[in-house]
């Protein structure tokens, strides 16, 4: 019994694997935002965190309608 290659379906595989990889290595060379105010953002979590909570309920009664 003869041996066959399926030669389209290696092709096909070997490509696809390279398109997982290239995309990959795209969403890892994006740059890392490393500017960020660490101070500025805590000032806004602790006179945000009181009122967050109604605003979040109006926006999903606003979601509703």
């Amino acid at each position: 019994m003869a041996v066959t290659r399926l030669k389209r379906k290696h092709r096909k595989n070997i490509a696809r694997a390279n398109n997982k990889q290239r995309v990959i290595k795209q969403l890892l060379a994006t740059p890392v935002i490393k500017n960020v105010d660490i101070e500025e953002l805590k000032a806004q979590f602790n006179k945000g965190a009181a009122p967050a909570a109604p605003a979040a309920a109006t926006e999903g009664e606003a979601a509703a309608e």
